[in-house]
């Protein structure tokens, strides 16, 4: 299993627009081939957020990443951050 994990900051006043839009996205997103999950995070501490995103492989996560979906969500995604997400790639090697 592929897994994706991105750190991201959100502007002050749009966590539940974040939210909301979220949830819609993956609506779409969860129609992809190899699509496990996709899961928004929010530390304890209020200190920041985590998209994970478990795909079945590296490659269906690549063609969903670059899909003309993934493309047309990803502007309004950014909107609401105010920095470019962290993003890192694992392998489950263990469960």
């Amino acid at each position: 299993m592929f897994v994706m994990v991105a750190d991201i900051q959100l502007k002050d006043g749009t966590e539940e627009d974040f939210k909301r839009w979220f949830s819609e996205s993956s609506m779409v997103l969860s129609g992809f081939p190899g699509f496990v999950s996709r899961r928004l995070l929010k530390a304890h501490d209020g200190s920041g957020y985590k998209i994970i995103v478990e795909h079945e492989s590296k490659e269906t996560f690549i063609k969903m990443h670059n899909s003309p979906e993934h493309e047309k969500l990803h502007p309004t995604g950014h909107s609401f951050m105010s920095a470019d997400p962290v993003r890192k790639t694992f392998s489950v090697i263990a469960k």
